[in-house]
């Protein structure tokens, strides 16, 4: 068993993380993964867990937070004929 970075539970279905640092965190769920390696929104502050939007160096969660903060681009759906995507681009 291993014992979570976040939670502390000690879990026997827990699982390991490498990123791209190399940084190694063990976690019992995916929320705990969830709470310690996803980015937050610069605008509302909520954790980022899907396709994000990202504007001068900032992360939001959607097309609208982007806006409120100043992205006028930024667009939920860049795949639809005509779609802004000056300085704005989807994460992956």
């Amino acid at each position: 068993m291993a014992r979570c970075d976040v939670c502390g539970n000690d879990y026997a279905a827990s699982f390991e993380i490498l990123t791209a640092k190399g940084q190694r965190f063990t976690f019992d769920s995916f929320e705990c993964a969830i709470d310690k390696l996803a980015p937050s929104c610069a605008h509302c502050g909520c954790r980022v867990v899907g396709h994000g939007v990202e504007s001068s160096n900032a992360i939001y969660c959607c097309a609208h937070c982007a806006r409120e903060s100043g992205a006028r681009a930024a667009v939920d759906n860049t795949a639809r004929p005509g779609a802004a995507k000056a300085n704005v681009t989807q994460r992956t």
